[in-house]
Parts: C-alpha cells; structure tokens; sequence
C-alpha cells in the first residue's frame, strides 16, 4: 500500500537487543531562511522514547500504545522547532519491548505480534521559504547500539545498569564508531494511523508513607495508595551495586504480596554507576502500593527522601466530582477514581499488575456511566473502539472478549468455549452509546454503527426459534458472591436470563443508535427484533410475579432495561427489595447485576433498602474494602478476608473498577445530577437524602460549562444549591416541593423535610481533590 511516509521502520543490527537505541546525525539546509516548522512523527514496533539533541522531546510514554498490531500501528506526532540548531543534530530513539514483543495473558507467551523491535521517526522542516527538508529511519545513515536498559517487560519490570549508559548518545558528537548500521524491517506503511486519544503520561507523585521491617527482615515501603506506574529513585552508592525493586498491592502475612501477581515478576532492578544516579523504569509499569527493597546501602531516612512514586496514566480531563458529609463513601468514590485512573492506561484494562492487564469488554461496558462523568473519556474510548471495529472485522462479526484481542492466538482449556457472551460482546453497542449520550457525537455512533449491526446480527443469530438467548456458554453474572470460586459464572441468577435480557437492551439501543442516524429500515428491523425479544423474556421468564431464578440481578435487569410493564415494575421492585432485606442487604449481584441493583431499587421506592444496600460494611459490600483500608476497588467483594489474609483463588485482583459502577448511583441519587437530554444538554436535579447523609456536593464539566449540585440539611430544611451553565435547562425535582425549571444561573431553595436531621453545614473542600 502506497503512503504519504518517506520513513521505513528500521530495526537494530542485533534483532535479540532487549532495548536497542538508534540515533542519526543531521544538518540542515541552508539558504531557505528561518524554520517555520518542525515536525516529527513517531511510531515503533514496541515503545519508543524520542531524543533530539539530548532532549527527550515529550513526557508521553509507551508510545504509540497497544493496539491491534496486525491491522492498526498508532503514530505520535510533535513539533520541535525549538529544540533544533542551525549546527549538526541528532536524533535519537530508545525501544522498549512493550506490548508488542513483551509478555501477554497468563500462559507465559510473548512476542505474539512480531520478535523483533523497531523505530520509525519522520522529521519534516519546513523553511520560511516554503522548502521542506525530510529526516527518516530508513534513510541516511541510522546506527543501532545499547543501552542501560537490558531487560524489560510490562509485566516483569526492567533492568538498568547505569554503569553502561551511553551519555549524550543522542547528542550531535557522540563517539558511536562501536554502533552498528541498522536494518530496515517490512512494516506496511497504511497500519500508521494518528493517535485518537490521548497519551500516557505521569500523573501524580506520592511520597512514601511509611518503611518498617518485615517479620523476615526485608525493608518495606508503603506509598499509603493503590497505584499504577513505578517508583523513582535518586541514589549515590557503590559501582556496580545492585538495588531490587519489588511491587505488590498488598502484604499477606506481614510481607510482600506477591501471589496474586501469579507470574508477573514486578521487580525492577537498579546497577549503580558510582555516581548519583536517578533510576525511572519507563519501559515498564506497576500495579502497587507496597515496595520490598533489597540492598539499600543508607539508612531509613535517606531510603525516604531517594524513593517518588509515580502514577501513570492516560491524560483524561477530570470531569465529575462527588463528596458528602459520610467520609468513608468518600473513600469509596476516590477508590474507584484511582481504579480508573489506574486501568485507563492507553487500553481500559481488567487489572494493571498481574500477568493479564487485558481490555476486557465486559468490565468497560458495565462501568461506562460512571467512567464518562467521572473523566473526558471520549477520545481514549474512540481510539480503543477502533481496535474493537478492526478485531471483530476480521473475526466474522465477533466482538472478542478482550480489545486488542491477544487470546485469539493462545488455548484456554480452563474456559469453556465462548462465542458472543451477553454484556461483554455487548460492549460493541454500550459502550458508542454511552459515549453518545455523554457527549452528544453523532460522529462516535457513525464509526461504530458496522461494528453494532454486525454484533446485533450475529447476537441475533445466537438467539433460539423462541427468541431467547437460551444456548452457548455465557458468563452471567459474573462473580458474584453466591458462585463458587473455582466457576465465577455459576452464580445464582439464571444466565439465560440474563442473556436475553441483554440482547434485548442491545437491540434497543441499536434501534435508537438507527433512528439518530436516520437510517430508518434498521429501526425497524431492530425496532421489531427487540419487540419479539422482550415478549419472549416475559412469556418465558415471568411466572407468578417472579422472574426466574428469583436472583437481585434478574430483577434489577428486567427493572432497568424496561422488559416490565408499569404495574410489573412495582412487584419486581417489592420482590428485590424482599430479597434485600431478606439478604441482610448484602450484595449478592456479580457483574451484570452490581451497575444495576441499586438503581432498580431507587427507581423503584425503595431508596432504604438502596442506602442499607450502599452503607452496609460487613462483606459482601461496597464499604467493607474501605473498612479494611482499600485505597482502590477490588476485583471479588473478598479480595482480603476479614482476618486480613489474601483470597486464595489465584484471580483476585486489588484494583479492577468494574464493581465501582456504583458511583453512578451516588451521582444521581446522593448528588442529585440525572442527564436527561444528550450530551447534558439537559439534567434533572434530584437529590434523595438518606443513610444518614446531610450534606453532599457534586459537580460535572459539560460542554456548556460546569453544573453543580449542593445540598444540606439543617434540622428538618433541607437547602439546595443549583448552578445551571449556560445553553443548559433543568429541572428541579426535590421531595416536597412542586417540580420546577431553571434557567441558566445560579439557584438556592429551601424545602422541609418531615423528621430530625442531623446538622450539618455545606461540605468542604471535595474529598478527592487531590486526584
């Protein structure tokens, strides 16, 4: 395929380099007058860190990122004018393994899209004149030679020897006569495709809390939060000493965690040069808040000051923020903040730190809510479905269950055979409209409207001559309380029940999606295809007021999906609240259930039930990780046990948001902010105090502007504060008063609320204003 790139991808002389560097010596041309411009394209097969004149020339890391290699390699693009002289320069780029030769999944396999790294940089310059001189990999001479990093793999970490780092190696100058020529690897050049979203970047620096000895006498270091990205050390000490690293989420025992990491090593591993040394593992990064430090040489207190920690991740506006007057909700909501923040690493992965880290579909599609209010997710989201388009192009309607799917070349003979599974296939339609509802994009439905049809058709396909989706292995309500440990998706609620309760949003979103799009034939075709499916769920599954299974989450779907008539809405929502208190108002829901739950018994009455649900603290809960000093939210409601040991199974993760759906409900129902129109355009306050909450805030960037909810009650007045962005309407819907619409502005009104309250004042400062 014929391109616009000069460029060729070049690769080290020494294709086995674990973290080869290239560098190329240039002049400019003389006689055009100033430069006006100085671009530079980027793009490797595995990561790349580009250097011009010894400058690292932006903060951005693992470019270009994860995406499906085999269809699509994403470029960066940057203009460095400024940073090039009328003298010899240089250019330099350093490689890393990556995603794409470095370890993948839990079977111990790498290099699953090619063995070998390799560069590709195009710098364009263009002169007052209007000339325009050119600098590629592939053209002129570009030398390959190492450098500090020997190993290094997103799972296992890196290896830096500072003794062999080649000063100024991409510096004009530098003595490169042992270097050896490159060599041009055959990459077709259409993959190349401009970054949609945006880059990974270091986001927040922690100081170390705490540093103790273990009962086995290792040196350990608590960052006091959950994070993902690596630690920074500034060093002076002994040539050749070596300083190990090693990362856990948590201590089991009194040590270092490590057993949930499976066989992700996470350690990384510094050789000193003799001078100060400041070691930073860009090539790698870690899910952690606890750090095992071998062969520290100073005391404690120099340990303190030499360590930073560093979280990573994708460069998201920060958007929505909640607060109340219950500190440990707070918590919870700044749980699942770093649980996004975390997993929002170029792909929405499962979890950053044992040996998976995969964009799971199903995790994303039950959290996409709480994910575009809580963050600009837009663009990162628009990127990541590209590579869910490419992917089930090339697998025959399939959304795969991961995105980048690296399981299509590994066997899983612990799983049985999955091909299309309710809400994680469903992704391929939750996930555009969700985006379409926050941000009003006709262009997101538009790229992902093939992806959608060809996931309804083949969803459609699955389907019995009774249209329900009653065959084929599903996940269903994955790990949920009630299932066993060895068998997550044997939970309580039926999971065809719960399949076909999917299809059937699937197909009405999609219904929606043609009808914005103005394609009417699919409306109706959808349209009528959801019709039969929803009479098929309650012809079938509806007996005697009861759904079967009689489980929280066959109810909360069929509540939330709209599969009920009104009157039907009233007994499921009594009978799930029944089942609640019958529960002791633990949580008994696992992914598809826990989004929902919550909203279906609000929606339906039942707001005590849904604060009893949200307040309880003995497991199974939302606060019982808080109450155990979670700093992000866990992958099984029992990630620890009570006397504070690890759960034995071997997939149990301390950072995975999808159970943090729940901040949904606290923006909607504590804060009071439902959208109701497209792209907030407009929003209903409604707040619904209870749990003994007496004050809350929340807030949301729009695109019009910020919109802020507070409220607070003081004896039995509750007063409320509104602020309404311009080009935005809202409705006020506050318990004893009459429904009324504000205008642009801001707002204050005060109702009786029947019963003593407590006092409380407006709150403070919101509690995660430090994220």
């Amino acid at each position: 395929m014929t391109t616009h790139f000069k460029a060729r991808f070049v690769a080290a002389a020494n294709a086995q380099d674990p973290a080869p560097l290239l560098r190329h010596e240039f002049g400019l041309a003389s006689g055009h007058g100033r430069i006006s411009a100085a671009r530079l394209i980027v793009s490797a097969l595995g990561i790349v860190e580009p250097h011009l004149n010894g400058i690292r020339i932006a903060s951005d890391l693992l470019t270009p990122g994860w995406t499906s290699y085999e269809w699509r390699i994403r470029y960066a693009e940057y203009e460095v004018a400024s940073l090039l002289t009328t003298g010899p320069n240089a250019l330099g780029l350093a490689l890393g393994n990556g995603w794409h030769r470095g370890r993948l999944t839990w079977t111990g396999g790498s290099a699953f899209y090619g063995d070998e790294l390799a560069g590709f940089a195009e710098l364009c310059v263009t002169f007052a004149d209007g000339y325009r001189q050119t600098v590629a990999t592939g053209s002129g001479t570009w030398l390959s030679g190492r450098g500090a990093t020997g190993a290094n793999d997103l799972y296992d970490g890196q290896t830096i020897d500072a003794r062999a780092s080649p000063h100024g190696w991409a510096t004009p100058g530098f003595d490169a006569d042992d270097w050896a020529d490159s060599r041009i690897v055959e990459v077709d050049l259409g993959k190349l495709e401009p970054y949609i979203g945006p880059p990974v970047q270091a986001l927040v620096e922690l100081p170390v809390q705490e540093i103790w000895r273990s009962p086995s006498g290792e040196t350990l270091v608590d960052f006091g939060q959950n994070l993902v990205g690596w630690v920074r050390v500034r060093v002076s000490g002994t040539v050749g000493h070596q300083l190990t690293m090693k990362h856990a989420e948590v201590l089991d025992g009194g040590e270092l965690g490590t057993r949930p990491l499976r066989t992700a090593q996470a350690t990384d591993r510094y050789v000193l040069s003799g001078r100060e040394d400041v070691f930073e593992p860009t090539f790698t990064f870690h899910g952690f808040r606890y750090v095992q430090v071998e062969g520290w040489e100073g005391s404690t207190d120099q340990l303190r000051s030499a360590l930073t920690a560093v979280a990573i991740g994708s460069t998201m506006q920060r958007t929505g923020y909640f607060s109340c007057s219950d500190e440990r909700l707070n918590r919870l909501h700044e749980n699942v903040v770093w649980s996004m923040r975390g997993n929002f690493v170029d792909v929405p992965t499962d979890c950053p730190q044992r040996d998976e880290r995969l964009g799971w579909t199903g995790d994303l599609a039950a959290f996409m809510p709480t994910a575009s209010f809580l963050f600009d997710v837009k663009d990162f989201l628009r990127d990541w479905l590209q590579d869910l388009n490419v992917e089930q192009a090339h697998q025959g309607g399939l959304i795969p269950l991961v995105v980048p799917d690296v399981l299509k070349y590994i066997d899983q003979p612990n799983l049985p055979p999955v091909d299309t599974a309710a809400i994680w296939s469903d992704a391929a339609v939750w996930v555009p409209w969700g985006l379409w509802e926050a941000y009003g994009d006709d262009r997101v439905l538009h790229e992902a409207y093939p992806a959608m049809t060809a996931h309804a058709d083949r969803l459609l396909s699955k389907l019995s001559s009774s249209y329900l989706w009653d065959t084929g292995f599903q996940f269903g309500d994955w790990l949920a309380p009630d299932a066993p440990p060895e068998k997550p998706w044997a939970a309580k609620a039926d999971a065809s029940v719960i399949a076909t309760a999917c299809a059937f949003r699937t197909l009405e979103l999609l219904t929606r999606a043609s009808g914005q799009l103005g394609y009417a034939g699919d409306q109706a075709r959808y349209g009528e295809a959801a019709a039969r499916v929803r009479k098929a769920f309650r012809h079938a599954y509806i007996v005697d007021r009861h759904i079967i299974s009689d489980a929280s989450t066959v109810y909360a779907l069929a509540i939330c999906f709209g599969l009920l008539d009104q009157s039907e809405r009233a007994w499921a929502g009594d009978r799930l609240a029944e089942i609640t208190r019958e529960d002791g108002y633990r949580i008994s829901t696992g992914f598809a259930g826990t989004p929902f739950a919550i909203h279906a018994l609000s929606d339906t009455g039942h707001i005590d039930e849904a604060f009893a649900m949200l307040t309880r603290t003995e497991h199974p809960s939302w606060l019982y990780p808080v109450t155990m000093g979670a700093t992000t939210i866990w992958e099984r409601w029992d990630s620890m046990r009570p006397d504070g040991t690890v759960n034995p199974d071997g997939m149990t993760s301390f950072n995975h948001y999808a159970f943090g759906a729940v901040a949904d409900w606290m923006h909607r129902v504590i804060g009071g902010l439902r959208r109701e129109g497209v792209g907030w355009s407009e929003f209903r306050v409604a707040p619904r105090p209870g749990g003994g909450i007496s004050s809350a805030r929340t807030s949301l960037t729009t695109l019009t502007g910020e919109i802020v909810i507070e409220w607070a009650i003081t004896g039995s007045i509750m007063r409320t504060k509104v602020i309404v962005p311009v080009g935005t309407k809202a409705v006020l819907d506050i318990e004893g008063m009459p429904v009324e619409h504000l205008g642009p502005g801001a707002h204050t009104r005060e109702s009786e609320r029947p019963g003593p309250s407590p006092s409380s004042g407006f709150p403070g400062p919101r509690a995660d204003s430090t994220t």
